[in-house]
């Protein structure tokens, strides 16, 4: 019975960071001219950053007396997170708003990683409980 919480968690964390990375911020910029798809974007990925973080972190407390291993890579999701938040995004907001294009799609390709990988991560992580 203690392994729901910790699988419950960690769908949700696989499922929400899915549906934005596929669902939500594709349907946006299909839905909106595409100035003000960017300013929705923009201020949507901060809250998106907090709910990876704190829906890993949760998942990886909840996690950890089951398996560590899955705990740890949780807990590495949630930190991960941190700069990509607190740095990465900034910076890809600069380069958008300096016309830096290059920059802009250099840094982009990086959160995109960095997302797919926190993807794959909680993928993995949902695999261990089978």
């Amino acid at each position: 019975m203690t392994l729901i919480p910790a699988l419950l968690t960690t769908a949700l964390l696989f499922g929400g960071m899915t549906l934005y990375a596929f669902g939500f911020a594709a349907f946006i910029f299909k839905a909106l001219p595409a100035e003000t798809a960017g300013k929705t974007i923009r201020r949507a990925f901060p809250y998106f950053y907090l709910f990876v973080m704190a829906a890993a972190a949760l998942a990886a407390l909840l996690t950890w007396p089951q398996d560590v291993l899955s705990a740890l890579l949780l807990a590495l999701v949630a930190l991960t997170t941190i700069p990509t938040r607190q740095v990465l995004m900034p910076a890809i907001n600069t380069a958008t708003d300096t016309g830096q294009s290059r920059r802009f799609k250099v840094l982009h390709g990086l959160s995109v990683a960095i997302t797919l990988a926190h993807i794959a991560v909680a993928a993995f992580v949902l695999t261990r409980f089978l």
